[in-house]
């Protein structure tokens, strides 16, 4: 039970700190488009955005590890589980067009408006509600 608990704990640690990243690299790409050609703030911004995204990836493959280690070790089933995952793998796939866009940028490439992208940082709010309710209410 030790081992479950202790697990579990670092899977939830490792998830914050990825949800972290989901969150905020849309609102980087928000301040770049608003940033428009000013070189110094723009630099800044595509810095921290490289590194929020390596972040995230590392945060994502350490709670992935640990989520497959509780669905394999400690036998964690039911139809809840396959609905989350669809909505992890729909969190990892917002993600992961932020990193994207991000790379785009760094390419030369436009943004959407800073208003699709304000409305593109909403998604990842609403996934997480259908996460967290499938977690705490395993409706089926």
């Amino acid at each position: 039970m030790q081992a479950y608990l202790w697990t579990k704990t670092a899977h939830l640690v490792f998830v914050i700190a990825w949800m972290s990243t989901v969150f905020y690299l849309p609102r980087i790409l928000v301040n770049l488009v608003e940033a428009g050609d000013v070189p110094a703030v723009r630099d800044r911004l595509l810095l921290m955005g490289r590194r929020l995204y390596r972040f995230g990836h590392i945060m994502f493959g350490l709670a992935f590890v640990l989520g497959l280690a509780l669905w394999l070790h400690f036998d964690i089933a039911g139809g809840w589980l396959h609905v989350k995952l669809v909505f992890v793998a729909l969190l990892l796939a917002h993600y992961t067009l932020a990193g994207r866009w991000l790379k785009g940028v760094q390419a030369g490439r436009p943004l959407p408006s800073s208003k699709a992208l304000r409305w593109f940082n909403e998604v990842p709010v609403l996934l997480l509600v259908v996460v967290v309710y499938l977690v705490l209410a395993k409706p089926f």
